[in-house]
């Protein structure tokens, strides 16, 4: 054990050890500095037709039709979207629109058809990049996969070329597309001078829960129509006309801890029917990974005065055994834009206040959990293009999108903007024509209380 005066003299070299110790690290970054760019070139999001689009009420009145769900979960309907953050403007399927609702198989493909293909379409027209330019493809849907796979009705539809590496990721939840990604960066740092074409969708006809059971229910409540499609590419040629490039991606996987791995789960109710169990364990596993992704993250992102506060911090715990409340960075400090995944206006919230960010940086991911809903893994997309559509991004910008999903999985991508991004109406903009509508003051929505958004405990 250390006495006054010696542990006096070991904290006046503290400043000094943190120091090495992030011009280390420092040094060591500039050594393994990524050797192959990636740009995004451009991304598009799906926005559903007009006749497609879904008030709170009769979302509501629907449900009540099906005769499916009792006064108790309809009760629960009612209390969620009307606190948790959506506005009346949300898409629903045109299978779920119908009564009674068509869940066959054929519904949920002509779904997600119109989902990829609508966000392709507009992606190709906005870059122009021809399609035998494309020799990655990935595509994400957690829920909802078919024979032939999704790369596989993409390759058919835009003819794509027969040496394509394509890729179907399933099971990932709303983490999937970020997680989609970083294998298009490693695949790039393989294939030289080509393009990724990354899809992130998900299907609502497929893994719509039909029972009474509350947990498994929350995913109907939230869940709405959307998808994005997304263009990399390592040509040299493309870095003058790209958006942004690649600076980071970071992925956290806790699935090695039981708590963590079934906090999300796919598993038939006492029914049969089958459905998303979401349990009080996802508070605990939400933050347990995205800890870990920040430990990661921060070290990269940070400024070097960020740095040493952390440093300083852990040092002073784990050295000295000072108990004291762990330093939370201001990643506000180096970010520029923060777009973390619209699970709800109680994630928002707490992210927020863990995180520092002003509620200016929160308005593009409040604006897309009101008028698109939770698109899982693409909502990302709608905030990065909502900043875009109100003229934020400015050259040398860091942005940087989080997403968290069913593992547990966390993961994060950072995107130096290439330019000033100009307000105007992009085509390809699911927020042209109406960016000038938002932001919209929310402040007369209720936050939503611990009982009343369920979560059932874990069955041991």
């Amino acid at each position: 054990m250390f006495d006054l005066p010696q542990l006096s003299k070991c904290m006046d070299f503290l400043p000094i050890f943190c120091l090495i110790m992030l011009l280390s690290f420092s040094l060591i970054r500039m050594l393994t500095k990524r050797s192959t760019k990636v740009f995004l070139v451009d991304f598009a999001c799906y926005k559903p037709p007009p006749n497609e689009s879904c008030s709170k009420e009769r979302a509501f009145e629907l449900l009540k039709l099906q005769g499916n769900h009792n006064e108790e979960l309809l009760d629960f309907f009612n209390t969620v979207v009307y606190k948790v953050g959506l506005s009346d403007s949300t898409y629903l399927p045109e299978s779920l629109l119908k009564v009674p609702p068509d869940f066959s198989l054929a519904a949920a493909r002509q779904e997600t058809e119109a989902v990829i293909f609508g966000a392709i379409d507009k992606l190709l027209a906005k870059t122009r990049v021809p399609v035998q330019d494309i020799g990655i493809l990935v595509v994400n849907c957690s829920l909802f996969n078919t024979v032939p796979s999704l790369s596989s009705i993409i390759v058919h539809r835009y003819k794509l070329k027969d040496t394509v590496a394509s890729y179907s990721l399933g099971g990932m939840g709303c983490s999937s597309g970020l997680i989609a990604i970083g294998l298009a960066d490693q695949l790039l740092k393989v294939h030289k001078n080509t393009c990724a074409l990354i899809v992130s969708t998900e299907n609502i006809t497929g893994y719509y829960y039909r029972g009474n059971d509350k947990s498994k229910f929350v995913i109907n409540c939230l869940f709405r129509l959307g998808g994005s499609a997304i263009l990399l590419s390592n040509h040299s040629s493309h870095s003058k006309s790209s958006k942004y490039q690649l600076i980071h991606t970071v992925h956290s996987h806790t699935a090695s801890s039981d708590q963590s791995y079934k906090s999300i789960f796919q598993e038939e109710d006492e029914q049969g029917f089958l459905g998303v169990t979401i349990n009080k364990d996802l508070i605990v596993s939400a933050v347990k990974a995205i800890t870990l992704n920040l430990n990661s993250l921060g070290p990269l992102v940070l400024p070097l005065s960020e740095k040493y506060l952390v440093l300083k911090n852990l040092f002073t715990q784990r050295i000295f055994r000072a108990k004291i409340q762990p330093y939370i960075p201001k990643f506000g400090s180096s970010i520029h834009h923060f777009f973390p995944h619209v699970g709800g206006k109680p994630v928002l919230d707490e992210l927020q206040r863990n995180l520092g960010f002003s509620d200016a940086t929160m308005e593009a991911s409040r604006m897309t959990l009101y008028r698109f809903g939770n698109t899982s893994s693409s909502a990302v997309w709608y905030s990065m293009a909502y900043a875009e559509a109100k003229g934020r991004v400015k050259k040398g910008d860091l942005l940087w999108q989080i997403g968290f999903g069913a593992g547990f999985k966390c993961s994060s991508v950072v995107w130096r903007a290439m330019g000033d991004l100009m307000k105007g109406d992009d085509e390809g903009n699911p927020w042209s024509g109406e960016i000038d509508k938002y932001p919209v003051n929310l402040d007369s929505i209720k936050p939503l209380t611990e009982r009343e958004y369920f979560f059932e405990p874990t069955k041991k």
